[in-house]
């Protein structure tokens, strides 16, 4: 598996490449060894796609990664385990791997992204909280991407559900290594996403949180989700890239009205403009998700 590891590494490369290149040749081991003359003769890649590859080669710090990532429990997933997320498949441009700290969201189960404002007001964040509460009283496992605000209050309200108990109830997915915790005031919600969910990213351990990063990483947080519930939102923001993935990946997305002219509306309000469902309670959001409400003695 380190010759996977490495293939799933190399940055430059495309996912859908690196796809290609094992689809070709069968393993990583394979890639790895080939003879460089065979690689100039793929026509998916070009001259650059040839250098990196050969100058991946030379990586010497390779078994030690590979070591400190066993060590660290760092689950290493690519894409053609069965253990990879079945909903990830399917959407346009699916990491190649993922990495994985805790557990992975069961596929049996509802999953709901909770996105929104960082900046958020404090009724959103009360929202965030009592909806990501109440979906996770209903069984249904709450995603988003740990960040301040609206994110982090969504999942903090799923631990506080009688459901935390008995099972995950909520992931997310980082901009960085999965053993990095970004940002660092949300250390408490890091250490109890691993005893109640889990924390991943397509990003190897080790990688620091770039701003390109976070964009990215929205197509994952509403592709493993069933639907997307947006708190929140400025007329540009991440939660909109969230929602704009969640809809060309065939997702509901489901929006909380603000008021008119309220800047951290503005984003909520177009999306509802756009034909987005508008939701008051969570029985609306159950509806739509077509599951019966639990009850949790």
């Amino acid at each position: 598996m380190i010759y996977e590891y490495w293939l799933a590494g190399i940055k430059e490369i495309t996912d859908l490449k690196k796809q290609k290149l094992r689809e070709v040749y069968g393993s990583g081991k394979a890639i790895y060894y080939i003879e460089e003359t065979k690689l100039d003769k793929l026509r998916f890649l070009n001259e650059k796609d040839v250098a990196i590859l050969k100058n991946a080669k030379k990586d010497t710090e390779l078994e030690e990664k590979w070591r400190r990532t066993e060590e660290k429990r760092i689950q290493f997933i690519p894409y053609f385990l069965k253990t990879y997320p079945e909903k990830l498949k399917y959407i346009t441009d699916p990491p190649y791997a993922l990495y994985v700290l805790g557990q992975l969201p069961d596929e049996k189960r509802k999953s709901a992204a909770i996105v929104g404002a960082r900046n958020c007001t404090a009724y959103g964040e009360q929202m965030a909280l009592q909806y990501g509460k109440s979906l996770a009283e209903a069984g249904i496992q709450i995603i988003s991407g740990m960040a301040r605000g609206i994110d982090g209050a969504g999942q903090r309200g799923a631990l506080n559900s009688s459901w935390a108990k008995e099972s995950g109830v909520t992931y997310a997915v980082l901009g960085c290594g999965p053993d990095i915790c970004y940002p660092m005031q949300n250390r408490d919600l890091y250490q109890n996403l691993l005893k109640n969910g889990g924390v991943l990213s397509e990003y190897p351990p080790g990688s620091s949180p770039l701003p390109f990063h976070f964009p990215m990483r929205n197509r994952i947080i509403s592709g493993l989700s069933d639907l997307v519930i947006v708190i929140e939102a400025r007329e540009k923001s991440g939660s909109l890239i969230t929602a704009d993935q969640a809809l060309e990946q065939g997702r509901d997305v489901m929006v909380l009205p603000g008021r008119a002219g309220d800047a951290l509306s503005a984003g909520c309000n177009r999306l509802i403009d756009q034909g987005a469902g508008i939701f008051l309670s969570t029985d609306q959001i159950l509806e739509r998700l077509k599951i019966k409400k639990k009850n949790h003695n």
